[in-house]
């Protein structure tokens, strides 16, 4: 399965993107995958956390150019 959307919450502060994150997949069938881009230096921290917390799997997490891009997929 590709990624069906990007959300962008680059811009917002800890703990706005977990939120926003969250309400997003809420919406969101079982299996579908978003990438999501951040410029909050503690996402590399909350969004793992939020990830596991709530049994979605995080496939990926990298760096971008002056944030940090993760790829989810919805439990």
């Amino acid at each position: 399965m590709s990624v069906c959307e990007t959300l962008d919450l680059r811009g917002l502060k800890c703990p706005l993107p977990v939120l926003r994150t969250r309400r997003h997949l809420r919406d969101l069938t079982s299996g579908a995958r978003i990438r999501v881009e951040t410029t909050d230096p503690l996402a590399v921290i909350d969004i793992p956390h939020f990830c596991r917390e709530d049994g979605h799997q995080l496939l990926s997490s990298q760096p971008t150019d002056g944030g940090h891009a993760f790829l989810i997929e919805k439990a």
